[in-house]
């Protein structure tokens, strides 16, 4: 550690003006203060400290030394998965022949450091069922749709996975890993109460219009025929009886001998009762059975079927209607 101490300062002090070409003199020396800020918390482990001073410093002036220490840093905190990349980004970059003899030493420290950590890194794959297009996030972290289904890395300890998606129940789970340890965790969205009633509407709409729509229109006939029927039969009755009342009273005031002129409107009335009544009921009649033959014609819808659901016109001698069972 404190090789690693002396190895910062004296990067700073032998940088090559590549690195600081975009740098200012003040950028320089809050750089120099923050790496030493950031030895000292590594050294006192503070590490979550260590890794912001170390983070800053390198933003400020791009150093392999910088990057050395934040990925120890990260390696001490757990963030192993975060370690590796700033390891692999020390070999990636390289140095050039003639930096600093630190900066070389840096890259051959990362390239053996990071070698132990592929075995200890732990790997997740999460597969969500349901929903196509879920949204999936590990703590506080979004996971892309392509990582989902195949092995993730993921840091080591307690993790707590959520996922969500339009017109889904959300879920979420949570987890443990150790070092090394490989996890598959498949998570099922149910569907909203909402989402499904909709959908189940939008099928039962579409299966009625294919299927049923001409059942609706006959059976809207059945019950105007039947209503009609009704109608006609009520008429009919209240017609046919004010008519055998004008009879009784013609019977008493005609005798047999006649009707006298005086009773001449009454008898008219007489008729025209008679006529009216015959006719209600024909047209009653007619109505009845033209709906009660429509109805038990009529497909049964399969609502109806499932539930068991039955209709039984009836015409009675003074009524009509529909009687059932749902």
């Amino acid at each position: 550690m404190r090789r690693l101490s002396r190895a910062v300062l004296l990067s700073f002090a032998l940088t090559s003006s590549l690195a600081l070409a975009e740098a200012t003199p003040a950028d320089r020396a809050t750089a120099r203060t923050l790496a030493q800020e950031g030895q000292q918390a590594l050294e006192s482990k503070n590490y979550a400290i260590a890794i912001d001073r170390f983070s800053r410093a390198d933003t400020l002036v791009h150093a392999p030394t910088l990057l050395l220490g934040l990925a120890r840093s990260q390696v001490a905190l757990g963030k192993l998965v975060e370690a590796q990349e700033s390891y692999n980004r020390i070999i990636r970059e390289g140095v050039a022949t003639t930096s600093p003899h630190s900066w070389a030493k840096a890259v051959e420290d990362a390239n053996k450091e990071v070698a132990t950590l592929p075995g200890r890194i732990p790997w997740v794959t999460i597969t969500v069922l349901g929903p196509t297009n879920p949204e999936v996030i590990i703590d506080s972290t979004p996971v892309p749709a392509a990582s989902l289904g195949v092995k993730r890395p993921v840091n080591p300890g307690n993790h707590t996975i959520r996922v969500s998606a339009e017109g889904y129940v959300p879920g979420e789970r949570s987890i443990s890993l150790a070092d090394g340890q490989s996890l598959t965790v498949n998570l099922e969205l149910e569907q909203t109460v909402a989402d499904a009633s909709q959908v189940s509407r939008r099928a039962t709409a579409g299966t009625d219009t294919i299927t049923t729509g001409g059942s609706d229109t006959r059976r809207y006939v059945a019950y105007g025929a039947l209503g009609l029927g009704g109608a006609g039969i009520i008429v009919g009755s209240i017609t046919g009886a004010l008519a055998i009342r004008k009879h009784s009273q013609l019977k008493n005031a005609c005798g047999g001998s006649g009707c006298p002129a005086g009773q001449s409107g009454a008898l008219d009335s007489y008729h025209t009762m008679t006529s009216l009544s015959t006719v209600s009921f024909i047209v009653g009649g007619v109505g009845a059975a033209a709906g009660a033959v429509l109805l038990l014609t009529q497909p049964t819808r399969p609502s109806q079927a499932a539930r068991g659901a039955v209709v039984t016109p009836y015409i009675g001698i003074s009524s009509v209607g529909v009687t059932g069972t749902f």
